[in-house]
């Protein structure tokens, strides 16, 4: 990451760790937990396709009108380049045929197709690619007048515990639905390739990895369901489903479906179109600091934060007074367990945004507000 930004890789550890993949042509990832979960360990089984399991079953949510009424907005995506063919998923975002998906479905891109619910295929041109947000804006080349946009919702009303829809191309088996509810929010979640280059297209080559304060939801997700969208009782886009837990390969390396899927939060999907749309590139907020996992000690017990391991000068850290040796615990009050966290949390932010930090400095809590600035590498 130039200029140091949020935080300096090299100095952040982890205690919980599974593998992963991004949820898009098999290409492995990791997934990196935040610092007070411990390791995750899982049976495996063979990876499956649902359609509407019943996990997220409610007398009154129409399920049936949900998925009628959503599907016409979800598109299947077929790629072609140099490396070979690969396949995602989309949301139709505008009238203007403007489709949104992750940026790791469309890298290498040399062709893009996008199939209408109904059929209709149509080729496309990538508008603009995010690789630090995985989001990406496609552009119908003639786009047909009966569009039918997604119903934009509010990630901010959401709960643990809310029933969900995602709906997708996984494994190429295009207008798949499948239900559960949102198993957590703000979960801070890293992607990243696991070695050596990609032989399939789809498959996101970047310099940094993908660090999202996620949507975690049991709705089946498996290869295929990238961007894609997930979707509330009322049909309206809560997140762009973006990837999904598996087992390392010590434990069989599964890699479909073990309902542990993540989605990227729509209030950031929202502002990351808009600028594709705009002008084919994106701003990310800077706060400028380098980070490590760190405790302190608070009311006799022990807290998991985010430690201040340097603050770069003239940056919106420095300006606030943040210094080396702080340990941030809280931004807008929510709680920070560990560095991935609180880059996790600033990322989802804008530039220009104010944010209250709570941290711990010679055993005392203080606070300040910072506001962010805009990233150098935007």
């Amino acid at each position: 990451m130039s200029r140091t930004n949020l935080t300096m890789w090299t100095q952040v550890t982890a205690v919980g760790l599974l593998s992963a993949i991004l949820a898009s042509g098999g290409t492995y990832a990791v997934v990196q937990a935040s610092q007070d979960e411990q390791p995750v360990v899982l049976d495996a089984a063979p990876a499956t396709t649902a359609s509407a399991s019943t996990a997220a079953y409610s007398p009154s949510t129409d399920w049936g009108g949900v998925a009628a009424n959503v599907s016409p907005s979800v598109v299947a995506i077929s790629v072609e380049s140099n490396a070979g063919s690969g396949a995602g998923s989309g949301v139709v975002w505008d009238q203007e045929g403007h489709i949104v998906t992750n940026a790791h479905v469309v890298a290498g891109a040399q062709q893009v197709q996008v199939t209408l619910a109904d059929g209709r295929t149509y080729a496309a041109e990538i508008a603009g690619t995010d690789t630090s947000t995985d989001l990406a804006v496609l552009t119908l080349t003639s786009p047909p007048d009966d569009l039918h946009p997604i119903t934009v919702g509010d990630d901010e009303t959401l709960a643990v515990g809310d029933p969900v829809m995602a709906i997708g191309n996984p494994l190429g088996l295009s207008g798949t639905v499948t239900t559960g509810i949102i198993s957590a929010l703000d979960r801070p979640v890293t992607t990243e390739q696991a070695g050596g280059e990609s032989t399939q297209p789809g498959a996101m080559r970047q310099a940094e990895p993908v660090v999202t304060n996620a949507i975690q939801t049991s709705a089946a997700i498996n290869p295929g369901n990238s961007g894609g969208a997930l979707v509330d009782s009322n049909g309206a886009l809560i997140g762009i489903n973006s990837s999904i837990a598996s087992l390392s390969s010590s434990l069989g390396g599964q890699a479909g479906n073990i309902g542990i899927g993540f989605a990227i939060p729509v209030n950031e999907v929202s502002s990351i179109a808009g600028q594709l749309i705009e002008d084919g590139t994106a701003e990310h907020a800077f706060l400028g600091v380098g980070l490590s996992d760190a405790t302190t000690e608070l009311d006799g017990a022990t807290l998991y934060a985010a430690g201040v391991t340097q603050v770069e000068p003239g940056s919106p850290a420095d300006g606030a007074g943040l210094r080396q040796g702080d340990v941030i615990t809280q931004i807008d009050g929510e709680r920070v367990n560990g560095s991935l966290a609180l880059v996790a949390q600033v990322r989802q932010r804008t530039a220009g945004q104010e944010v209250e930090l709570s941290f711990v400095r010679d055993g005392e809590v203080q606070q300040v507000s910072v506001t962010l600035d805009v990233r150098a590498d935007s």
